[in-house]
């Protein structure tokens, strides 16, 4: 069986959801996971907000607002009187409950439940149409058997457990059709996989059921070998291992969710990156198999915040690395990129929330010097240390482009240049053309 994930822009309308009927309904058993529509998850967002600030309502407007869009997806999705009025009824009763919110005390429990709402809403109509059009479908509640432990890990065994109880439940079926990103938490209360989590949810699914396939499709021929917003000319990269594409995910690489990679890894289940669009494109596919001696890709993250500290008492010293990570540990803040001298380490995030405060205890250990507007640059392939030619010509590459920070080694896939926000543009073309187009 194989497992299929749709974003919101592919279920962002009545004639998507038409078309991705078409593309699944092929007489072969799977599951379906969907986003909800585009645009929802930020009015919902939005809704909250107004409830977080006492605001019923404001919240209410946008609630109505949102509902009547909603009216108008169900008028082009349904052809059936008696399918429209089921659909108006069950999506009816999904805003009646978000209008409850107005009554009650609103904390981040409730915002998560109303975040819900948007792949309840789009599955509902999803499963409600394939029924109109006959085909042998169910729909699967994700909160039935997503789940994450106290750590706010995914629980597999949980899910494995009961995801398998569910399916068993409901056997001779074609399409199983479920919500993406929500789920429920240690206590049972609804949570979610944050931002990306249709993504994780499809490979969590996956492992659960040792799929055959996971397919991610999105409006996109595939991973390209750079950032088509920004680069001309760039191609889809056909095939990935896992770790390249663990490392483009994280550093950029916007069609898929880095948490995607691991579940899929762990298993050795392939991950498909298909174009909702044009259907009959390979796509990229990531597997265990590796491209040798090449380039594969290239991406760049955004946000990122160069911090410097230097100290005379690092020279040989030991337990200097373990402190300065000490301080970012006890703010719960990543570090990207790490580099190291006799007297000083440099280090990048992208989550500043804490910043001054960290930077107030790094100054307990040295001077600190602190660079904010920066990318990271990162050049994706077979780097392993006997390819010496391919990291010189990366490096080469952007002789022109002032560099602020290279991290090398600590990965046989990646090599990372950090640089200003101006220079980033300036850098993707440059190494595209070295890399790929010379």
């Amino acid at each position: 069986m194989k497992v299929l994930k749709f974003g919101g822009t592919s279920v962002g309308s009545a004639q998507r959801m038409k078309e991705v009927a078409k593309l699944i309904c092929d007489g072969q058993q799977k599951i379906v996971v969907l986003s909800a529509m585009s645009g929802t998850t930020n009015s919902l967002i939005e809704i909250a907000d107004y409830f977080y600030k006492n605001n019923p309502a404001g919240a209410i407007e946008r609630i109505n607002l949102l509902e009547q869009k909603y009216e108008q997806d169900i008028d082009g999705l349904y052809s059936n009187a008696k399918y429209k009025e089921k659909a108006r009824e069950l999506i009816g009763e999904q805003f009646d409950y978000l209008r409850t919110f107005s009554q009650a005390v609103f904390t981040i429990f409730e915002e998560k439940v109303i975040l819900a709402q948007g792949e309840l809403i789009s599955t509902t109509m999803f499963q409600l149409y394939l029924e109109e059009i006959g085909e042998n479908s169910v729909l699967l509640p994700a909160l039935d058997f997503m789940k994450i432990d106290k750590n706010a890990e995914p629980d597999m065994a949980f899910i494995t457990e009961n995801l398998n109880q569910v399916l068993a439940e409901n056997p001779g079926k074609l399409y199983y059709v479920t919500q993406g990103y929500i789920c429920r938490n240690f206590y049972g209360e609804i949570d979610n996989l944050q931002r990306g989590g249709s993504d994780y949810t499809a490979s969590l699914i996956g492992a659960a059921i040792k799929a055959e396939e996971i397919q991610i499709w999105t409006d996109i021929d595939g991973l390209h070998n750079n950032d088509p917003r920004f680069v001309k000319g760039t191609k889809p990269v056909p095939f990935l291992n896992f770790d390249e594409a663990a490392e483009l995910a994280y550093f950029g690489a916007k069609i898929l969710h880095p948490t995607c990679i691991l579940p899929a890894k762990l298993n050795n289940i392939p991950v498909r990156l298909l174009d909702v669009l044009e259907p009959q494109l390979p796509g990229t596919l990531i597997s265990s198999k590796s491209k040798k001696s090449a380039i594969q890709a290239i991406a760049a993250k955004d946000g990122i915040t160069a911090i410097k500290i230097k100290s005379g008492r690092m020279l040989l010293a030991y337990g200097f690395l373990r402190r300065v990570f000490e301080v970012f540990e006890s703010y719960q803040t990543p570090i990207d990129m790490i580099t190291t001298s006799e007297v000083g380490v440099s280090v990048t995030v992208d989550n500043t929330k804490h910043l001054s405060e960290i930077v107030d205890n790094l100054k307990k250990l040295g001077s600190v010097t602190v660079d904010e507007d920066m990318v990271i640059v990162c050049v994706v392939g077979d780097l392993r240390p006997n390819n010496f030619a391919l990291q010189a010509k990366a490096v080469a590459a952007l002789q022109d482009v002032p560099v602020r920070m290279i991290s090398y080694g600590g990965s046989n896939y990646n090599i990372s240049f950090l640089v200003n926000a101006k220079d980033k543009i300036p850098a993707l073309q440059a190494l595209s053309d070295a890399l790929f187009n010379s």
